[in-house]
């Protein structure tokens, strides 16, 4: 259907999912920004802003599209254009797990977005490692504080209420000044890598988080701390 295809869209196969509801609907304004990080209509302190924006970097990591239909006092409907692989798909998928590094550690993971820190979840027991998660920093420290040679790695998001990131790590380096961090954000312009260092930030990672991304990063910082630890 040549109606559908945008700009951003070959043109082929593809398989559509929908997902509609009978709200309030959106403006056109609005529209255009709702996948936009951090960017939400709840109130201060009610939403972080990136539920959207992971489902969309999690649509395009698949090679997918994702179109929002919505009016005013009609509800939203979302599609989501999925495209039909018919060559070479036994390769792709070898090609995929080659890409795709594992791991058997044990990660402390903390964020206080509840659906981002069960999709991270999910995805770190799928490479092979054990999980820890915490929804709240104050949490985390908690646990950290009771058993800190549990953990290989803490993998952290940066803007949290109490404990923000930064000082989270400033925390944990202070228990165990060997512990390699990982931070998640979508501020990490912010931060000089000197100072990161200075924390005990091994890495940083923008959100919406990828698979490959993912297991590479936290791959190299674990294999990087072990050498470090040799020596």
């Amino acid at each position: 259907n040549y109606d559908v295809i945008t700009p951003d869209m070959i043109p082929g196969e593809y398989v559509c999912l929908t997902v509609s509801d009978t709200g309030t609907g959106m403006d056109k304004g609005l529209t255009e920004k709702i996948f936009d990080p951090f960017f939400t209509t709840k109130a201060i302190g009610k939403g972080t802003g990136m539920g959207l924006s992971v489902i969309h970097g999690i649509v395009t990591n698949m090679g997918a599209t994702i179109h929002v239909y919505s009016e005013p006092g009609e509800g939203t409907e979302f599609k989501i254009y999925l495209p039909v692989e018919k060559n070479h798909v036994e390769k792709q998928v070898i090609n995929s797990k080659a890409e795709i590094q594992l791991g058997t550690e044990h990660i402390l993971l903390v964020d206080d977005e509840e659906a981002i820190l069960s999709m991270e979840k999910q995805m770190l027991e799928r490479l092979g490692y054990q999980i820890t998660s915490c929804y709240s920093s104050v949490e985390a420290l908690e646990a950290f504080r009771a058993n800190p040679d549990k953990f290989d790695i803490v993998i952290t998001d940066m803007a949290m209420p109490n404990i923000p990131g930064d000082r989270l790590s400033v925390e944990l380096n202070k228990i165990r000044p060997d512990i390699p961090i990982l931070l998640c954000t979508g501020f990490s312009e912010s931060m000089s890598e000197e100072k990161a260092a200075s924390l005990g930030i091994k890495g940083f990672l923008l959100k919406p988080i990828v698979m490959k991304n993912f297991s590479k990063k936290i791959r190299e910082i674990l294999d990087t701390n072990k050498t470090e630890e040799k020596n």
